[in-house]
């Protein structure tokens, strides 16, 4: 049965050994020493009080767990001292803080309560002594070591000696000594809990030796890091004395970090083959001085090794309705794109291992690749990671460097993969026409093993010297052109083309995306401004002339930054309504006319229709002749493609003069001149053959060619009409300049299924499969027998 407070005042007023327990937490009290000592706890202030009030001694015992907050018995160390409290001070905060001495060493035999404090049955340990002899010249040890430790020490004076001298007894002089020594809680209760003075004083002895030790080793590092710099440089000569430490235990550098490494290599979850290379290097660590350079190489291959996501992922959105409200909030029209990326989501959903696609668009600046590549990564849930390759000329971007040069690192493709932590994300190739090659390598060469399915999944980098799986990886890449791109590399991706937008399609998206855009990024809002749809198409038409949508952004921007201005100056609080009219004010006159308009009627001026890599454009054909030597000079900066059409034009309308109605003496003593307007710009390609040839033919029967009409064929030399390609960027082209009707080769009538609705309804398209026929429709007869006409009545008036 336990004892309560008053059964324990009464036994220790009667002589008994029961005295309350004060648990100790990191600090050990030595008998005949004075320790200071702070308490909180309600239960430990009562003890005090009580103790304080009767006079009575307390036991003093450390906790084996200092964390613990409220110890029990089996959580004390057996052996400790008992004390008497000298003084105590009562803070506001509640805190107690007293001054306790020593008086003897003890053992707990019981307990004797718990509550409301610990109290027990003691009983005190004599000191043993059993071989004086050999216990003085412990002593004698110890006070000469004392005196060496003092010399050395910063934390210890000379007071301190003296004090050690003048303990009247040997076991006070080792625990004062102990009390003062910079060791470990267990090791002071070691001290503590040993009876043998002898012992007490040979444990003492190899402290002190210990700590000698190091202090001299301290004094000799510093002593070289201050041989080798100057005081002042305090930073750097920390780290010269961390290297001397190192140096002289010869131990490893991190050797903490590279027990790291174990565990992260577990947890990185390679494939058997990389974490058999990763354990390897990780041996090689191990074994290498840490001044070497070859060290931090190893290092930095094993964080890249442990930092890829060899079998992280993220979980593809297989909802199929989610994914395409997605792809139309980004983006107005593009369906072939939506529906590819659509079908490979539902593909997904029904086979899970699919390998990722390869995807290239293909298409002129500004029509929104790029930021496609970023609406595909978020409908499918996935992470984006762009990689520029205009001008990239070094394989090593692509493969990365081997790891025998200095600051070698892995490729592009790697690095994007460790930024996305996953390996299944979208990487967008960018530009990947522009690609170039040197001395260096070709990286459009060590393409072909990413973007190819069939080995992609061991692609393997330089740095990394180990394979890792691309193939849940889907690959998008832009081109603005496909020729610049390698047969063998554009075979090994699904092109799909994005022309540049109708007029139609500016506007909606302009609505929609473009102008909602530019009032957030000017601080504006739709009760500060509104655009209207005339506004739009003025902007279209008269400010900008491109397939994309850049300019026509910049343009709004324009427009949006002048209301920003008014609004943030105060000078007007209504709302800007901005319409058509509204734009010269703002910009300044109309910058782009209909210049098909204005160059209609003049013989041997054609329109023609080209695919560039900024999308459609018109290209006037002008034939003229004179007299001179029979020759024909091409001008305009043109292609050997192009001057080869010239050629097969002429031949073809010297060899069919007579069908045409062309006199035979027409192409004797005459120099014939063909120019192609914007001379700057280089021009080629096979399908300015037909505009080539109606060219020569209004020049040779005198008859201009029809208004608003433009055309775009190969020609052979017997006549025929070939197909062409670029369809739809041509006719879009020929929309946004005034043309209303067209001649196209009859192999062409195929494409026109995939024409936008507006083209089909705003051109008059004309399909022809030979030449003849073509030049009979595009020549204006009736206008050449009024110009002719008007020509007799001049000669007559002047007669």
């Amino acid at each position: 049965m336990e004892q309560t407070q008053t059964d324990i005042a009464e036994t220790k007023e009667s002589g008994s050994s029961v005295v309350p327990i004060l648990p100790l937490k990191g600090t050990v009290v030595y008998p005949f020493l004075v320790v200071p000592l702070m308490i909180q706890e309600a239960e430990y202030v009562r003890l005090v009080d009580e103790a304080l009030m009767r006079g009575s001694r307390i036991g003093l015992f450390v906790q084996k767990d200092p964390q613990k907050e409220h110890p029990e018995p089996g959580d004390l160390h057996e052996i400790g001292a008992s004390g008497n409290i000298l003084k105590m001070l009562r803070f506001p905060d509640g805190t107690v803080r007293f001054l306790i001495q020593g008086l003897s060493r003890v053992r707990i035999k019981r307990f004797a309560t718990t509550e409301p404090y610990l109290s027990g049955e003691i009983e005190e340990i004599e000191d043993i002594n059993t071989n004086p002899v050999k216990t003085e010249a412990q002593q004698r040890s110890v006070l000469a070591a004392v005196k060496k430790l003092v010399d050395l020490a910063p934390y210890l004076n000379e007071e301190f000696h003296v004090s050690v001298i003048n303990q009247d007894t040997i076991s006070k002089q080792a625990d004062f000594v102990a009390s003062n020594l910079n060791v470990t809680l267990e090791d002071k209760q070691a001290i503590l809990a040993e009876p043998d003075v002898n012992a007490r004083l040979k444990m003492l002895y190899q402290w002190i030796s210990k700590e000698i030790e190091v202090l001299e080793l301290s004094q000799k590092i510093q002593a070289e890091a201050a041989s080798e710099l100057g005081k002042s440089q305090r930073e750097y000569i920390l780290r010269e004395q961390l290297k001397a430490i190192r140096r002289e235990l010869g131990e490893a550098d991190g050797k903490a970090d590279l027990d790291e490494f174990d565990v992260k290599i577990k947890e990185a979850a390679m494939p058997e083959y990389a974490e058999k290379a990763a354990f390897k290097e990780l041996d090689r660590l191990r074994q290498m001085n840490p001044s070497s350079a070859e060290y931090t190489v190893a290092r930095t291959y094993l964080d890249w090794l442990v930092a890829l996501p060899w079998s992280s992922s993220t979980k593809d959105i297989l909802d199929l309705k989610k994914a395409k409200r997605i792809l139309d909030e980004d983006h107005y029209d593009l369906e072939k794109v939506k529906d590819r990326i659509l079908e490979h989501l539902a593909v997904r959903k029904l086979k899970s291992d699919i390998k990722g696609p390869i995807i290239c668009f293909v298409g002129p600046p500004g029509v929104g690749k790029t930021s496609l590549g970023r609406s595909i990564a978020r409908a499918m849930g996935r992470k984006f990671a762009r990689v520029a390759l205009g001008g990239m000329r070094d394989e090593a971007e692509i493969r990365g460097h081997r790891r025998t040069y200095i600051g070698s690192m892995p490729g592009r493709i790697i690095q994007s993969i460790r930024r996305c932590e996953s390996n299944n994300p979208i990487i967008m190739l960018d530009e990947i026409d522009k690609l170039g090659s040197d001395f260096r390598g070709d990286p459009a060469s060590a393409l072909l093993e990413v973007l190819d399915p069939e080995q992609n999944n061991t692609f393997s980098d330089h740095y990394l010297d180990i394979a890792f799986d691309l193939s849940k990886v889907m690959f998008i890449t832009t081109a603005n052109w496909l020729e610049p791109i390698p047969p063998v590399l554009r075979d090994r991706m699904e092109v799909i083309r994005i022309p540049g937008y109708t007029d139609i399609e500016k506007l909606q998206i302009a609505r929609r995306h473009l102008f909602p855009k530019q009032l957030e990024n000017h601080g504006l809002n739709n009760d500060h401004m509104d655009l209207k749809d005339g506004a739009i198409r003025t902007l279209i038409d008269g400010y900008t002339r491109e397939a994309g949508l850049r300019n026509l952004e910049r343009e709004i921007a324009s427009v949006t930054r002048k209301v920003a201005r008014k609004v943030a100056s105060g000078r007007s609080h209504k709302k800007h309504i901005i319409d058509s009219k509204d734009i010269p004010r703002l910009l300044g006159p109309i910058r782009f006319t209909r210049e098909v308009l204005t160059r209609q009627g003049w013989i041997g001026v054609v329109p023609g229709l080209a695919y560039t890599a900024v999308g459609g454009e018109v290209l006037f054909v002008e034939a003229t002749s004179m007299p001179g030597k029979q020759g024909m000079t091409l001008t305009g900066h043109l292609g050997d493609v192009m001057k080869e059409s010239a050629q097969a034009a002429l031949s073809f309308i010297r060899s069919n003069y007579d069908a045409l109605g062309i006199k035979a003496d027409a192409f004797r003593e005459s120099e014939l001149h063909i120019h192609v307007p914007a001379g700057a710009t280089p021009k080629d390609g096979p399908s300015a053959g037909i505009t080539m040839a109606v060219a020569l033919a209004s020049l040779y029967t005198k008859c201009p060619v029809k208004p608003c009409l433009a055309m775009t064929g190969e020609i052979t030399l017997r006549g025929e009409l070939l197909p062409i390609g670029g369809l739809k960027e041509k006719l879009l082209a020929a929309v946004r300049l005034g043309v209303d009707t067209v001649i196209l080769p009859e192999g062409n009538r195929k494409d026109v299924t995939e024409l936008p609705v507006e083209v089909r309804k705003k051109l008059k398209m004309k399909f022809f499969s030979d030449v003849l026929s073509a030049i009979a429709y595009a020549l204006d007869k009736p206008a050449a027998r009024k110009t002719a006409k008007r020509g007799r009545a001049k000669k007559s008036a002047k007669k």
